[in-house]
């Protein structure tokens, strides 16, 4: 289904002389469509006409998929609508009232702007013509995981937050994120479901990744500076809302396992270290971020109720209400309410400590614990049933409208939800951000050595001319700086791209998880050591999660370190056109026995590490 322009709200003009969007078409200027009046008059007046179906489909933020030709998704009648990731658009928007998506999948710039607009024109089909907020996980780095991040064609590429925290450039950041918000803008985005304020304390966590690295105020520093280049300094209808997450703090995973999954529920806190991971969410508030969302652990061995943070008043209500005066959306992490199939595989609701309660009271008991919004869910009639029961009253629904209503109104979604084709086309990944993002990656590349055994003298930058054998580098990007051969017999010196191991999980949702060990087994190592033994060899390794690797920091004749790099943004570094600035932005220990000795929530913990946090080396570049 293809909604065109004639489905939107007729533009009027007031007898005043205001311009307004007829948004439920009664040809009258309604208070809430009055675009000069003040955002809470606008709020009371809306909340005073909706229904009771209208508000509770306010509550759900779900998946919404986009076809590539930028039309909205509609199954073939007939076709199962469980799946939320290719659910009817139609049933979810003027069906179940929701006006609330994350954006699954991707398009070309233009072709999401333009499903933006048809997305718009559906929603103002509806009785009041709310607006939809759409809302992504990251989109501007290399990792591409279903739960966490979604690598995008078209928009600049950016080193992941590990890389800018080995920066340490807090202009860095907010220029970064400013661009962010000028591509989401350009595609109809208006929340980020990011930044990342948990801490990289327990090195085998899958999501290390996705945090500015262990040192809480450094991580601090780069939150803020990320709140304030997608927001501003205020909210308003040229901002895109920061959802920083997880609350309140994600880094302590037993043994590092994911929360994802029900053998990753507990969160603990072996080295009393709870306070530490609230440093960065502190600076979030200090900048404004306009939502938090908890995460799916259940804490361990603290004064708090041992279930889930998106079913703790104490967590949400008493810590991050009461103690420090939020009162902006909390949005739960997605899927705490419904068992579902992700990629063909069972995925259970992440229900951890309520396992045993139905549907119903788990809703029931989010609502009460104090967040606004279900993350991942469609599910409204659960929250129509429990107010009509009475089991949760009209006026605790109405709190958490009124607050997802003023959001909408701060961004101008009710004055102009559209988008221009056109300019995506030309903002997204254009020549002056592409080039911004190349340097960025340039720049967070960390030297760890440099100097071949037996030598004196170190071997970066590399000289120009050279003959050089590549593994996992493009050949011909290579080629543009060296001649490339094809054994390391040929070679005056191998480059070699590796990433951190990890062990390969079972089938669906869960193989996207890196996780588990850090270290490369004998028969990894076996054909890397002979590379190196047989020329000098410079070992590049993605620092997805922080690495143990002494036998390779042995014997390479130098490494370095991205977390997030093109090969050319790479290379421009070993040939010394572009410095590398990264420091470490965690510890890499020296074996997989001090990690697993480390105490999950107490950073740098591994008492003798290979290379300390913050550790790298300077390389001057070749003089033009």
């Amino acid at each position: 289904m293809v909604h065109s322009a004639a489905a939107r709200p007729r533009t009027l003009t007031a007898p005043d002389g205001t311009v307004f969007r007829d948004l439920n078409g009664n040809g009258v200027m309604e208070p809430y469509e009055n675009p000069c009046l003040p955002v809470a008059e606008r709020v009371t007046d809306l909340l005073g006409r909706m229904t009771l179906e209208e508000k509770a489909g306010l509550l759900f933020h779900t998946m919404i998929a986009i076809n590539s030709d930028g039309s909205l998704v509609e199954p073939e009648p007939g076709a199962p609508d469980d799946d939320p990731m290719r659910a009817s658009t139609t049933t979810m928007v003027t069906g179940k009232l929701m006006s609330h998506f994350n954006l699954f999948g991707a398009a070309a710039p233009r072709r999401m702007a333009e499903w933006n607009n048809r997305l718009q024109d559906l929603a103002a089909t509806t009785r009041l013509g709310i607006p939809v907020t759409i809302s992504t996980d990251p989109r501007h780095g290399f990792v591409d995981n279903p739960a966490a991040s979604a690598h995008t064609e078209g928009f600049s590429l950016w080193p992941e937050p590990p890389g800018l925290a080995a920066i340490d450039d807090e202009e860095l950041v907010r220029r970064h994120a400013d661009i962010v918000r000028r591509e989401y803008l350009a595609v109809g985005i208006r929340v980020a479901l990011h930044p990342m304020a948990d801490l990289a304390t327990e090195p085998r966590w899958a999501r290390v990744m996705g945090t500015f690295g262990s040192d809480a105020h450094v991580a601090a520093r780069m939150i803020g500076a990320y709140i304030r280049g997608l927001q501003g300094e205020t909210l308003g209808p040229s901002s895109v809302a920061a959802m920083t997450k997880h609350f309140p703090g994600a880094g302590p995973q037993l043994n590092g396992d994911d929360a994802h999954f029900p053998y990753g529920r507990e969160q603990v806190y072996p080295g009393g270290n709870f306070d530490y991971h609230l440093i960065p969410f502190e600076a979030a508030f200090a900048a404004g971020t306009s939502q938090i969302m908890p995460y799916y652990a259940m804490p361990v061995g603290t004064p708090y109720e041992e279930v889930g943070f998106g079913f703790n008043k104490g967590v949400i209500t008493g810590l991050l209400r009461e103690k420090y005066g939020f009162d902006g959306i909390v949005c739960t992490d997605w899927g705490l309410v419904t068992d579902a199939q992700i990629f063909g595989a069972p995925f259970p609701a992440r229900a951890w400590g309520v396992e045993h309660l139905d549907r119903l009271t788990r809703v029931e008991r989010i609502l009460d614990a104090g967040a606004d919004q279900l993350g991942g869910e469609a599910a409204p009639e659960l929250v129509v049933e429990l107010v009509r029961s009475g089991r949760v009253t009209a006026e605790r629904i109405d709190v958490s409208v009124a607050r997802l209503l003023r959001e909408k109104f701060l961004l101008g979604l009710f004055d102009d939800p559209y988008v221009d084709p056109d300019a995506a086309e030309q903002i997204c990944g254009s020549d002056e951000f592409a080039a911004a993002g190349l340097a960025a990656q340039s720049r967070s590349i960390t030297i760890v050595k440099d100097r071949p055994s037996g030598s004196s003298a170190p071997l970066l930058p590399l000289a120009a001319g050279l003959r050089i054998h590549v593994q996992g580098v493009d050949r011909e990007i290579a080629g543009r700086y060296a001649t490339v051969v094809d054994s390391p017999a040929e070679a005056d010196v191998a480059l070699i791209r590796i990433a951190t191991p990890y062990d390969q999980r079972t089938e669906g949702f869960e193989s996207f998880f890196r996780a588990g060990r850090l270290a490369f087994t004998d028969e990894e190592l076996r054909s890397l050591l002979e590379i190196a033994a047989a020329v000098p060899t410079v070992f590049d390794i993605f620092l997805d999660r922080p690495a143990v690797i002494p036998e390779i920091a042995r014997r390479a004749a130098a490494l370095v370190a991205d977390y997030g790099a093109s090969d050319a943004a790479l290379l421009d570094v070993l040939f010394g056109r572009t410095r590398a600035e990264g420091r470490l932005p965690f510890e890499l220990a020296r074996s997989m026995d001090a990690v697993a000795a480390g105490r999950e929530d107490v950073p740098n913990d591994s008492g003798d590490p290979l290379f300390p946090y913050g550790h790298g080396l300077d390389v001057e570049p070749h003089t033009p």
